[in-house]
């Protein structure tokens, strides 16, 4: 049933006749339809006419190596990421992802794209990321023998940057504006495989989303059923269109009858899919204004994100900071301590507040450990502790 990957090649999303071999992958962008101020990101297509419906009968649980034939080969190996718990919180249900293995659902994405670095006999990983990202894929280019050059932002979070030094990543920290013609550089003169997006707007790895159908198929399993809606925080939309496009193919396999309505959990301080959506563009950059949400916090956007959201008649929500910090408070209280951007989905859902007629997933992202400021308050011990003292 776990048989090799059915992967055939690549495609278009501007076009979708616009097709190419499955490797190498195109990390810059669909070199058919892409523009000079609009790149369109790649998909894999499968040979779904030999997909054996039975994958879908065995539980979840982790290594999306489970899901093997719907995935590009996974040549890399498993750090056991997937297989999340799914837990009810008051009207909804919260798919955890902090429990993956470097605490983040980037551990998907980047099971898939090491893996293609594997293939592709790259000398190593090179990243521009200050957070999960970043340490997902020096935690999967260590699992996997490679080195990983990760291209880190002043201003990020030093807990994070010590937990990607702890793989043994090297990590840099540039300018922003350096970030992106670095890893070029990086690409160009020493041939690492880069799993970060070079694009105008954003397009990534090619093979990067299809980790994150996994969450679909998952989610299918532990509701019984195809959910009404889902809540996914959104940066570069890569999460967004991994699971619509999951949701996508048990439709297409005849496995379920209908796909859920996706929502986009942007930050108002930025907004680039909203915007997209509102003005009927295939993707949008806009200006970024201040936000602790640095998870999610996006200028640039894709086509990724526009398609999900338009394909499966959702909407794009903007959420405040305030809204977030609502949402992490709460989640933690119920036990789900989540990175202030990995509550975007059920700040999202409580702007809304539609009856959606079924059920209802919120995507939690990140641990709350990859916050800002983490670990910096200091509560002075108590001389003489009372029993008043001890009660919450």
């Amino acid at each position: 049933m776990n048989g090799p990957s059915l992967a055939l090649r690549q495609r278009s999303l501007g076009d979708l006749s616009a097709e190419f071999p499955l490797f190498p992958p195109l990390t810059r962008g669909c070199p058919k339809t892409s523009t000079a101020e609009l790149a369109y990101p790649l998909e894999v297509v499968y040979d779904y006419a030999k997909v054996d419906r039975g994958l879908f009968t065995q539980p979840p649980g982790p290594d999306i190596a489970r899901w093997s034939p719907l995935l590009p080969p996974l040549d890399a190996p498993t750090l056991g990421e997937g297989g999340t718990p799914l837990i009810p919180f008051g009207d909804v249900h919260v798919k955890d992802e902090s429990r993956n293995p470097t605490w983040s659902h980037k551990d998907r994405l980047n099971r898939v794209a090491v893996s293609a670095a594997v293939a592709s006999g790259a000398p190593g990983v090179v990243v521009a990321s200050s957070g999960n990202h970043g340490a997902s894929a020096a935690a999967y280019a260590a699992r996997a023998g490679l080195p990983a050059i990760v291209l880190a932002s002043a201003d990020s979070p030093p807990a994070v940057q010590a937990f990607v030094r702890s793989y043994g990543a090297k990590v840099v920290s540039v300018p922003v504006e350096a970030r992106w013609p670095l890893l070029r550089q990086v690409v160009d003169e020493l041939g690492y495989h880069p799993v970060s997006n070079q694009t105008v707007t954003h397009t990534g790895h090619p093979f990067g989303p299809e980790g994150y159908k996994t969450i679909a198929y998952e989610l299918f399993l532990q509701l019984g059923t195809v959910p009404a809606a889902v809540f996914t925080p959104t940066g570069y939309a890569e999460l967004l269109y991994g699971v619509w496009k999951g949701f996508a193919e048990l439709r297409l396999l005849g496995v379920a009858d209908r796909t859920p309505r996706m929502f986009s959990c942007e930050t108002a301080a930025g907004g680039p899919h909203a915007k997209a959506l509102a003005t009927g563009a295939d993707a949008a950059v806009v200006g970024l204004g201040p936000t602790d949400a640095y998870g999610v916090a996006c200028s640039v956007g894709g086509h990724r994100g526009v398609v999900a959201v338009r394909d499966s008649a959702g909407d794009p929500v903007l959420v405040t900071d305030e809204e977030l910090r609502l949402a992490q408070r709460d989640l933690a209280r119920a036990g789900l301590w989540q990175e202030l951007s990995g509550a975007a989905g059920l700040a999202g859902y409580r702007r809304l507040r539609r009856d959606f007629g079924g059920p209802v997933v919120c995507i939690a992202t990140s641990s709350g450990f990859k916050d800002t400021g983490v670990a910096t308050e200091r509560h002075p011990a108590l001389e003489e502790p009372a029993l008043e003292d001890l009660i919450p």
